[in-house]
């Protein structure tokens, strides 16, 4: 004998948000929707939440991106201007809190600089190298970035100092 599933109508207390959908006799866990207050989420990796800013910030051909800003956030932006994937940054107060701002660069042919971000260090799962055994980005062509004991840099500069440390993101 088939058991009846609960419906909307039997629980008088829950208003039916999405009565096309709660149809009677069609009940579906797919249909269940979660309603999640208003607030800000946590980031658990606000490298990774950067480094997808500029990448869609790149890809939707923006001129400019906006970041919060911190220490290490910085010295990647610095390396990336550097490198020549970026145009410029700047720090600018913006309605009561700081925020870099990154200037976004691209060809002649209005195609972005910045093929590609990758981020390889993550919260649940931290990469480490020596100097030895640091990896080339498309043949030497990319730029890895690397947290050492020295600073944020770049991959080339750490294996010219012959330091190794943590693998935090890749660009070509």
């Amino acid at each position: 004998m088939r058991t009846t599933p609960w419906l909307y109508a039997e629980i008088p207390d829950v208003p039916r948000l999405f009565p096309e959908v709660c149809l009677a006799g069609a009940y579906s866990r797919r249909y269940k929707v979660e309603l999640v207050g208003e607030g800000y989420m946590s980031i658990s990796d606000p490298v990774a939440d950067m480094l997808t800013k500029i990448r869609n910030a790149s890809l939707a051909s923006f001129e400019k991106v906006d970041i919060s800003p911190s220490k290490l956030k910085l010295e990647i932006v610095k390396i990336l201007k550097n490198e020549g994937y970026v145009k410029n940054f700047k720090k600018v107060k913006q309605d009561d809190h700081d925020v870099i701002r990154v200037f976004l660069k691209y060809d002649a042919n209005d195609n972005p600089i910045i093929h590609g971000l990758q981020k390889i260090s993550t919260p649940g799962r931290r990469v480490y190298s020596g100097y030895k055994e640091l990896p080339r980005v498309f043949n030497g062509y990319g730029t890895l970035i690397v947290s050492t004991s020295t600073g944020v840099t770049t991959g080339k500069k750490a294996g010219e100092k012959k330091v190794g440390g943590e693998l935090l993101c890749s660009i070509w």
